[in-house]
């Protein structure tokens, strides 16, 4: 197997610059990195830690790398990995990005060091090139969630689309006349995904004349659906959505809560519904409708999908699965006294 002083010696350079490439990337001018980095491929180089705890072919440790673990999003994928993972005898590091690109690269650098024998990711960017030169040493990696249909790896994801179209249909069958999409297409192709399967299952459904305002949020956090919130409240009554569509639960909770800060109430003055179904939807002061995704499911198979193609090597096909979400009907949209659609209702006058 290759050594650091292997790559050293073909790139032309000292120990030291080949391991500034591997841990500190930004210290090295980009033509320098790059006759490392095609040394490293040349050679099929994997870094290693002189701390290192578990053996290749005797005991097999795989990297979870999530986006964004203040998000009980990427926590429930977590514990869903750890527990199959537990029940195959295998090892786990679990590294935590933070939305932040650079940390990324620096948790990626630290899994491949540690040798792992493959890493699952929720990527910060999805077009990471650390990830490519991974791959071409040989490092299986398969991307959770977060995916793009061209990545040549495995991937898994909830159907988005279809959750979408699920929220839409449900707003449409309940009387909504002036839907409204919480979330910014420019944060991934998820929430685009989302918006695209909400704007047909609500225009299919629907009578026509009616139309869906898209309402940018700047994150994917509760803060931002405060944001919202109360530019929302600041409208008129009768210029305000009567249904609300986020793009995920917490945007959806924390706009709950400033909508009720504003003395407007959910679900009599404006519908809500979320994604993700976190555990909080259904304790929230009003329950949340959400459309739910396998989260659990999601860690579990991915630790599958990685674990096949260890042992397949030369001979794996790589999969590519979209999980289905579901439905899931809380007060946020039908009333308590509620068993059937909504009527339409009469808005007082501002």
């Amino acid at each position: 197997m290759a050594t650091i002083r292997d790559v050293a010696r073909a790139a032309g350079v000292s120990v030291g610059t080949v391991s500034n490439v591997l841990n500190r990337p930004s210290y090295v001018n980009a033509d320098t990195r790059a006759k490392v980095e095609r040394a490293i491929t040349a050679l099929g180089f994997a870094p290693t830690s002189t701390a290192r705890q578990y053996r290749i072919g005797r005991e097999r440790t795989l990297g979870l790398a999530l986006a964004d673990m203040g998000n009980p999003f990427f926590v429930d994928i977590a514990l869903g990995a750890e527990a199959k993972a537990k029940e195959l005898g295998v090892g786990m590091v679990i590294c935590h990005n933070g939305e932040d690109p650079g940390r990324e690269e620096q948790n990626l650098d630290l899994l491949a060091q540690l040798r792992v024998q493959g890493i699952m990711i929720t990527p910060v960017d999805e077009q990471n090139a650390r990830l490519g030169q991974l791959k071409e040493i040989g490092l299986p990696i398969v991307h959770v969630d977060r995916v793009s249909s061209g990545l040549p790896c495995c991937w898994l994801a909830t159907d988005d689309h279809r959750g979408g179209r699920l929220a839409g249909e449900h707003l449409a069958g309940i009387g909504a006349r002036r839907p409204a999409f919480v979330g910014s297409l420019k944060i991934s192709r998820q929430v685009q995904d989302r918006y695209r399967g909400f704007v047909e299952g609500f225009t299919s459904t629907a009578s026509a004349g009616d139309a869906i305002e898209l309402v940018d949020a700047t994150a994917w956090t509760m803060e931002a659906g405060r944001e919202v919130g109360r530019a929302l409240a600041a409208r008129r009554a009768k210029d305000r959505p009567d249904a609300l569509f986020c793009a995920n639960d917490l945007l959806a909770l924390g706009l709950l809560a400033e909508l009720q800060l504003h003395g407007i109430e959910v679900p009599r003055d404006i519908s809500l519904i979320g994604f993700d179904d976190l555990v909080w939807a259904e304790a929230a002061v009003v329950p949340l409708t959400s459309i739910r995704q396998p989260r659990a499911l999601l860690g579990r198979t991915a630790v599958s999908m990685l674990i096949d193609e260890i042992d397949e090597g030369p001979d794996h096909v790589h999969r590519h699965q979209l999980l289905e979400p579901q439905l899931i009907i809380r007060r946020s949209t039908v009333p308590a006294d509620s068993s059937g659609p909504r009527k339409r209702r009469t808005r007082p006058k501002v």
